[in-house]
């Protein structure tokens, strides 16, 4: 079964826009553990606009499940993994100003500097995913500066799904497949919900790992977390 990990950003943004510390992100993770999430996602951004530094220490404390830290890999985060050592570290092309992640990783045009920083993260034992748009000839390019597996930016096929479900889909079809065929593990997440999320595994049923966070939280919102969890776990099932 695919598991679910959940990206708890935005219940840090709801926190800091009061300036409090309700709703806590610690307690949130160990309930969405509790309610059947198979891992926790942050993703610390400089400007510590959602997920705080502080946060990421006090969330490796509780999450017994994996931890997932999303980021772009500038010295600070590169610290902040070697101190926390998650289980997975997925690495983004993000600048800092962005809003959300909006690309995946140019693999060829920065091998180098890919290299070095995959070999830096797994001399802690991490494994690592890359974030990469669905483009089937950058694969091997993964392989090739070390990364474990490819995170699948789902954006695109979020976006055009409700016009031609199979054309949206037919690129990280192919893509995820050669990544399969060159030994990588398959991650995918960016605006999947859950109308689109069991079309996705149907085509893809091979997905190790989604990860989901604003269309989660805002459907716990409508739904309460232990039932939207539930829903989408029951997407994920084979």
């Amino acid at each position: 079964m695919t598991k679910l990990s959940v990206n708890i950003n935005k219940i840090a943004t709801l926190r800091n826009a009061r300036g409090g510390r309700l709703p806590d992100p610690v307690l949130a993770a160990v309930k969405i553990q509790e309610f059947g999430a198979d891992g926790i996602t942050v993703h610390p951004r400089p400007d510590e606009r959602h997920i705080r530094y502080r946060d990421v220490f006090l969330l490796r404390e509780v999450v017994h499940t994996e931890f997932n830290i999303e980021g772009y890999p500038d010295e600070r985060f590169l610290e902040l993994i070697e101190a926390v050592v998650p289980e997975q570290v997925t690495l983004v092309p993000d600048p800092p100003e962005v809003l959300t992640s909006n690309a995946g990783w140019d693999v060829v045009g920065q091998l180098d500097f890919l290299k070095g920083v995959i070999a830096r993260i797994k001399r802690c034992g991490c494994r690592v995913s890359l974030f990469l748009d669905p483009l089937p000839e950058r694969v091997k390019w993964v392989r090739e500066a070390g990364a474990d597996r490819i995170e699948l930016y789902t954006e695109s096929f979020a976006s055009g799904y409700s016009d031609d479900p199979e054309a949206a889909v037919r690129d990280f079809v192919s893509t995820a497949s050669e990544a399969r065929s060159l030994g990588l593990g398959v991650n995918a997440g960016h605006d999947l919900n859950l109308d689109n999320l069991g079309f996705l595994h149907q085509r893809i049923p091979f997905l190790d790992e989604v990860s989901i966070g604003h269309a989660l939280i805002s459907d716990a919102l409508y739904l309460g977390l232990e039932e939207t969890v539930r829903r989408y776990k029951t997407l994920l099932v084979d």
